[in-house]
């Protein structure tokens, strides 16, 4: 019988903010599965740890996930990831495949998630505290109330001005490097004093800005910036 691959979301940042369920599956899964970029920590690993001490007597396989837009890149090493999984999945080991969030926001498992259950295989995702409500709460602040909606944007691609025009909330991630352009871009359509930011919700490091003008140009690739207008 063929092992199920699960998508577990660890949270934010905060160990205590993984959910017994993700924490369940990681303690009853004999392999567990970790992206890494090359240079970076492995950070969803070091997060479900705390919670799930044990995680260190299981066997680890590490993914590599390269932070890059080059589609054959990013096809190839995709595709390499799959045939890890599908092969241990054919040994009918189950995989807690850890991912930072939830699983299904901009999460590298989406990626191996589609490809695993295209070849016939099991694979579940297991939800988790989404970055942009951690960030909410450590504002101290709902994001939306009665009628409102509520705009996840991707910071450092296109669209963020098309987004930045809509009515309600803008939650703007991924803004890392991108920082000052969207600062330029908050000022263009007067939302700028309007915007807070807090940096690796959750994790050591992190901070939290009332006003844009405290962040600078180095601000971590974990950087949340919330916009109400």
């Amino acid at each position: 019988m063929s092992g199920i691959l699960y998508g577990v979301s660890v949270g934010p940042g905060d160990p205590e903010l993984m959910t017994l369920k993700a924490v369940k599956t990681i303690q009853k899964c004999p392999v567990i599965a970790v992206p890494h970029s090359g240079a970076d920590e492995l950070v969803a690993l070091n997060i479900a740890r705390q919670s799930v001490p044990e995680l260190d007597e299981k066997e680890v396989i590490e993914l590599y996930m390269p932070m890059t837009r080059d589609k054959a890149e990013l096809e190839s090493t995709r595709n390499e990831a799959t045939r890890k999984v599908t092969q241990l999945l054919e040994e009918g080991k189950d995989i807690a495949f850890l991912t930072l969030g939830d699983a299904s926001i901009y999460s590298t498992y989406s990626y191996i998630h589609k490809r695993v259950l295209a070849q016939g295989f099991p694979a579940q995702i297991i939800p988790g505290v989404p970055s942009f409500c951690a960030v909410a709460a450590r504002l101290n602040e709902g994001l939306t109330e009665a009628h409102q909606p509520l705009h996840i944007i991707p910071a450092s691609y296109s669209g963020v001005d098309e987004g930045l025009s809509w009515t309600g909330t803008k939650v703007l991630m991924k803004t890392g490097k991108s920082l000052e352009k969207v600062k330029s871009r908050l000022r263009e359509r007067k939302l700028y004093e309007h915007a807070k930011m807090v940096q690796k919700c959750g994790m050591e490091g992190e901070r939290i800005f009332q006003s844009l003008d405290d962040a600078d140009e180095y601000a971590s690739y974990f950087s949340i910036i919330v916009v109400k207008d």
